[in-house]
């Protein structure tokens, strides 16, 4: 069995194995003609369950047919144009170079005697995001696995910074249409579900700061603490981007901590021609970036900054036999003294090599296409009789629904609406997403492959408007 452990004597063993892996999913990905072939999740079950992981093939090409069958030919691919439902980006191939070059040399970045080049990589990394947002010379972060764990992390510093043993005061205001996981970092932080605040949004489902103001005052007059205000820099059902700069006011004058949920809108950052939507970031306290969203990186890659280094101390524990203490006297660069985590993937090298080969302008440019396809796609939507649009995208987010003039009941509407997204899963010819406004359902576009064009979208529309009418005719049929 020592033949399968990667190490000196192996070497060719592992190039002809990742090889044959990588011509399978090259050949798999040329010949994809839809991102999905609609198989149900019970077919896909009894496939899987009839396996027995106690039996090993012994022989990596059985293996890879098997995954074929297990796998690889019922996969969502989300680098087809017509997927177009959640926040899954096509991947860049210089990131894809760089997660097969960590997952070899395995590197974990818990400290620096497990890592070396590549903790300074990944601090090298912080500093070019903090840069770009503006948070100053003193700021710092770390990589995380994603979104949430950079807003639960950002909130514990929050939470710690806020000063108060008595948690019952403490409030957290976030938008509406904010992120669930502010709600659940909330419980996880011990605090209770009184304790995060929904604040109002106007008619493009950003933060109302006036609501904002108010609820802090009230805060202020109840004797509560106001902990952090989250504002969100691309929602995920409207990619909506809050007023950072009056948020950012109200923050001084409250002394609430500010956190900017900007997993989404972090592609702005490298963007040639609307970085100023994120003006007034760079007044926040903490920010989540996610680079696997609009920096097109494998899953996963994600950040936190803060603007203050020292606020990093709140999660910082030292183990003897791991970062004992004496090793911040010795400016050892352990990264674990950052991190919730402990064991720690390279995630930086995949953005470290994207940036070495295509530079920030290329992904900003991508980016940049995917928004300007939104904004073609809502005239699109606005201009047909079938759909109703809900706003005006800021990045690259629709929400809609099919409204056919014959119908005027909303749970009827309701009703084709899902199973418009259910027919069109089942056939695999698109994938698209799904949300409530108002309580009502609705359809979602969550644009970020620069592949996609307009005609798919027109394509992708007529199916859920087929789909749409084919159950209200069949509905009727049932009625009479």
């Amino acid at each position: 069995m020592r033949s399968h452990l990667l190490n000196d004597l192996t070497a060719e063993h592992y190039r002809r194995s990742v090889t044959e892996g990588v011509e399978r999913v090259a050949a798999k990905l040329a010949a994809t003609d839809r991102p999905f072939t609609g198989v149900t999740a019970d077919a896909l079950a009894h496939r899987i369950e009839r396996i027995d992981l106690d039996r090993p093939l012994h022989d990596t090409a059985a293996a890879l047919d098997e995954l074929e069958e297990v796998y690889l030919q019922d996969a969502v691919y989300f680098h087809h144009p017509r997927y177009v439902a959640h926040l899954n980006c096509p991947v860049v191939i210089p990131a894809v170079l760089g997660e097969a070059i960590l997952s070899a040399v395995n590197s974990s970045l818990d400290t620096w005697d497990q890592s070396a080049g590549g903790t300074l990589i990944e601090r090298r990394l912080i500093d070019w995001t903090a840069a770009r947002i503006g948070l100053g010379p003193a700021a710092d972060g770390v990589f995380t696995s994603g979104g949430t764990q950079s807003n639960l992390q950002a909130l514990l510093l929050a939470r710690e910074e806020a000063k108060t043993d008595d948690l019952a005061r403490l409030r957290v205001f976030a938008s509406e249409a904010g992120h669930f996981s502010v709600r659940k970092s909330a419980k996880l932080l011990g605090l209770g579900p009184e304790s995060v605040v929904a604040v109002p949004v106007d008619h493009d489902k950003r933060m109302r700061t006036v609501s904002l103001a108010h609820e802090l005052e009230r805060c202020r007059r109840d004797g509560l603490v106001p902990m952090a205000v989250v504002a969100t820099a691309g929602t995920t059902d409207f990619g909506s981007i809050d007023p950072l700069p009056g948020i950012a006011e109200l923050c001084a004058r409250s002394g609430a901590w500010l956190h900017v949920d900007a997993a989404y809108g972090c592609g702005l950052l490298a963007s040639p021609t609307r970085r100023h939507l994120l003006t007034g970031i760079e007044r926040a306290d903490s920010v989540t970036v996610d680079y696997h969203k609009s920096f097109f990186q494998p899953v996963s890659s994600s950040a936190v900054l803060v603007r203050d280094a020292s606020t990093l101390r709140h999660a910082t524990y030292h183990a003897e036999y791991l970062n004992p203490r004496r090793t911040v006297q010795e400016r050892i660069p352990n990264q674990v003294d950052k991190s919730l985590q402990t064991t720690r993937r390279f995630d930086a090298l995949k953005l470290w090599m994207t940036l070495r080969v295509m530079g920030a302008d290329g992904i900003g440019r991508l980016f940049d296409e995917v928004c300007d396809l939104a904004r073609e796609g809502w005239r699109m939507l606005a201009a047909d009789p079938r759909f109703d649009v809900v706003a005006e995208p800021a990045l690259s987010t629709l929400v809609f629904r099919c409204v056919p003039a014959a119908v005027t009941d909303p749970a009827e509407l309701d009703r084709a609406n899902l199973h418009a997204r259910k027919a069109l899963f089942a056939s695999g010819d698109a994938v698209v997403a799904g949300t409530t406004v108002g309580g009502r359902h609705y359809l979602k576009f969550t644009l970020l492959n620069p592949e996609t064009r307009a005609a798919d979208l027109a394509a992708v529309l007529d199916l859920i408007a087929g789909h749409a009418e084919q159950y209200l005719g069949e509905s009727l049929d049932r009625a009479s």
